[in-house]
């Protein structure tokens, strides 16, 4: 029986993280939709590069600074316990390359490859495991020290902090050293209209994110007897109230009604599974309508070309998902209780803190050695015949 139950375990963190990976395709395609066709193959390449460069940096360097584990051990001790541990690393790498693919939309259309590729491997080999580490492995003591002071750590069920709001504050420091697309505003105060490439490969890319959130949510209980209906219906109310005020706030635009799940679906990531599904829904009604705003104030009013809006729907609902919870996880409220409001507070300001540090100090290095992004003629000719030799619709170049 204890075999079968490791093997259980086995299966279903190996499914959680199966589920994850395809939401990668996920961002690829999410990225795809969102840019100029000049920009789509690049899109789709920045991604899948991203993920096997992550892979290196993690299992070599980030998986050992935020858990003190390492692969250099023979293979028959690393599938003891069936290989529990190694599909908990391929997990739990999933979410770490998620804060590339995050930054990846914020710098689309004018960032060179090679200086985009070296920043991935800094981010998850050195940044990111820093907070991955206090967070969910007690480094530092600050976990200890928050609970002794508040009666509870911080806490991030699923990593509306850990991974999404490090992701968009890491993105929002490289999108500003990168500096908005050329033409995107101009001198007078006019703005250059750049509007989606295919609204039907946004809307695919959103909704293959949306349903792996659920293998992203509901699994990080990463053990079979440890998963919960409520994280799920948590999720899924929280989707629906993002959709629902995108959609209202946006006025109908397509752009923010897909974007309005995955804003539910990031803020309620840290209290899923101790806040009450009411608060679920009034959450996402805050997270969708918390982007819609923030992404038209970045983009038209503090003409920060962030062109995905990777800043407000991971950096600022993240946050707002990791505070939330410090509020809606309360007895009083409906939850599940055990958290404490000031120490999601601290935790959260925490995040943002080595998310911007390790964006600047990163993306500042890479500007001073290399250069960040592509030059004048480079980005009017896209990244696609520019970077990669071919567009996404070469009949054109061929005359057919």
């Amino acid at each position: 029986m204890e075999t079968i139950s490791k093997s259980q375990d086995v299966l279903f963190i190996l499914l959680g993280a199966i589920m994850v990976l395809a939401m990668h395709s996920g961002f690829a395609f999410l990225e795809l939709g969102t840019v100029r066709r000049k920009n789509q193959v690049n899109a789709l390449v920045k991604i899948l590069v991203d993920f096997a460069i992550s892979t290196i940096a993690y299992f070599f360097i980030g998986y050992y600074l935020a858990y003190g584990l390492h692969f250099y051990e023979g293979a028959g001790e690393l599938i003891a316990g069936n290989g529990y541990a190694l599909v908990k690393f391929f997990f739990l790498l999933t979410f770490a390359a998620a804060i590339p693919a995050i930054v990846s939309g914020g710098i689309a259309e004018r960032a060179k490859f090679n200086p985009q590729i070296a920043a991935t491997f800094l981010l998850v080999g050195f940044i990111y495991p820093v907070f991955e580490g206090i967070a969910w492995n007690g480094n530092f003591g600050l976990q200890a020290w928050l609970e002794n002071q508040f009666g509870a750590p911080f806490h991030d069920f699923a990593g509306s902090v850990v991974v999404h709001a490090v992701g968009g504050w890491v993105g929002l420091a490289a999108v500003i050293m990168m500096g908005p697309r050329r033409g995107r505003y101009h001198r007078n105060g006019a703005i250059a209209a750049h509007p989606p490439s295919s609204i039907p490969f946004l809307a695919l890319g959103a909704w293959i994110l949306t349903v792996g959130w659920f293998g992203f949510n509901v699994m990080s209980a990463q053990t079979l007897n440890a998963i919960s209906g409520l994280v799920a219906v948590n999720s899924l109310m929280a989707m629906v109230g993002g959709t629902l005020a995108a959609t209202l706030a946006g006025r109908n635009d397509p752009g923010f009604v897909h974007n309005g799940p995955l804003a539910g679906l990031v803020a309620v990531c840290a209290g899923s599974d101790i806040i009450h599904p009411a608060g679920a829904l009034v959450l996402g009604l805050c997270a969708g309508t918390l982007f819609v705003v923030m992404f038209t104030l970045t983009q038209n009013r503090w003409k920060i070309d962030d062109v995905l809006g990777v800043w407000p729907l991971h950096g600022l609902c993240g946050a707002l998902g990791g505070i939330a919870a410090g509020l809606l996880g309360q007895e009083t409220l409906g939850g599940l209780g055990k958290i404490s409001f000031i120490a999601q507070l601290v935790g959260t300001g925490l995040a943002i803190a080595i998310a911007l540090a390790g964006g600047f100090l990163i993306y500042g290095t890479l500007k001073w050695l290399t250069g960040l992004r592509l030059d004048p003629e480079q980005e009017f000719t896209g990244a696609d015949l520019t970077i990669h030799k071919v567009s996404a619709s070469p009949e054109k170049e061929s005359g057919w």
